[in-house]
């Protein structure tokens, strides 16, 4: 006890729980918060997937995570950059925000981060997000949120969670551990030259070391390329694909494909659309490329005046800039 203070001021400092409250999760999110209305896109959505559900759980009964309940975690992940189930599942806990947006009570439990992660791989199995981001397109244009003729691309490299230290040679001798031993042991590339034709990842095999600029190392990574409508700037496509030189323009081209209607459009993007495969690919779609003018590249860009003079062009190059405000 603090010297000179009374003695029953450490008594009223300890907290005191009520046996019984009657305040609400709700009660704490603020009436603007912005997850508000997702949270009713989100329920509308999931609604009606409800046939889809009952055909994946038809054999088994209803999993121990409510799919729905899931879903909602699953952005929440997304939404605040939670990078592993354990730190979603811990701040399920103790934040009511998440609880509130998820639909767990307050004296429910949270799921232990392997079981949340066994049920969201059956999702995953079965397409559920797929379809679950169709619903939503679907939605927004019930309510007129999209147009069918104005969009943007880009793309963004996803970094793995894996390290250098992780590469191996492809079909090549077992070299065994590291020197050192260890978990993190230092590896030894002096005098070996590492490439994807020659290296893979042991943590991720997929994953492919690239570039993002001459200046910048290389990283394992994949590329994620998204599809944006620019009157609301909802993102209407996306795609993850291996890191490499034409990725990006090969996924923006199937992203336009899945645009229904064979009426004129437009697409926005930065200097590394700009080439003549692209720009050509582009045209022969009926999509005006409003790309970048890229006038450094050897030989020029693609992109002249009869393109870059209209207004229209500016524009697309103002409102793409919007891509920077989403997940990637």
């Amino acid at each position: 006890m603090v010297s000179g203070s009374p003695f029953w001021s450490v008594a009223f400092s300890k907290c005191r729980n009520p046996l019984f409250t009657t305040v609400k999760l709700e009660d704490f999110v603020r009436a603007d918060h912005p997850l508000r209305p997702i949270r009713l896109l989100v329920n509308d959505a999931l609604k009606r997937l409800n046939g889809l559900f009952s055909v994946i759980y038809a054999d088994t009964g209803r999993a121990s995570i409510a799919p729905e309940k899931l879903m909602r975690a699953l952005l929440l992940q997304v939404f605040y950059s939670v990078r592993s189930e354990r730190m979603l599942m811990e701040q399920m806990r103790y934040n009511q925000l998440f609880r509130w947006f998820v639909g767990l009570a307050i004296e429910d439990a949270v799921w232990d981060h392997s079981v949340f992660s066994k049920n969201r791989d059956r999702l995953l199995e079965h397409e559920v997000v797929e379809a679950f981001f169709t619903e939503v397109m679907s939605l927004a244009d019930k309510r007129g949120l999209l147009s069918r003729e104005h969009f943007s691309v880009d793309g963004t490299l996803i970094q793995v969670w894996a390290s250098h230290k992780s590469s191996r040679r492809k079909n090549g001798p077992d070299d065994g551990p590291p020197a050192g031993g260890g978990r993190n042991a230092d590896t030894d590339w002096k005098g070996e030259r590492r490439s994807n034709a020659t290296h893979e990842s042991t943590t991720d095999a997929e994953a492919r070391l690239f570039k993002k600029s001459r200046k910048s190392p290389a990283i394992l990574c994949y590329h994620g390329h998204i599809l944006m409508e620019n009157r609301s700037g909802l993102v209407v496509g996306a795609v993850v694909s291996h890191a490499d030189g034409f990725a990006e323009r090969a996924s923006a081209l199937q992203l336009l494909d899945c645009v229904p209607g064979a009426h004129a459009k437009t697409v926005g993007a930065d200097k590394a659309y700009d080439t003549r495969d692209f720009v050509n690919d582009c045209r022969a779609r009926n999509v005006t490329p409003h790309v970048a003018r890229n006038d450094e590249r050897w030989g020029g860009g693609a992109i002249d005046g009869r393109t870059s003079r209209h207004a229209g062009y500016r524009i697309s190059q103002i409102i793409r800039k919007r891509m920077e405000e989403t997940s990637l």
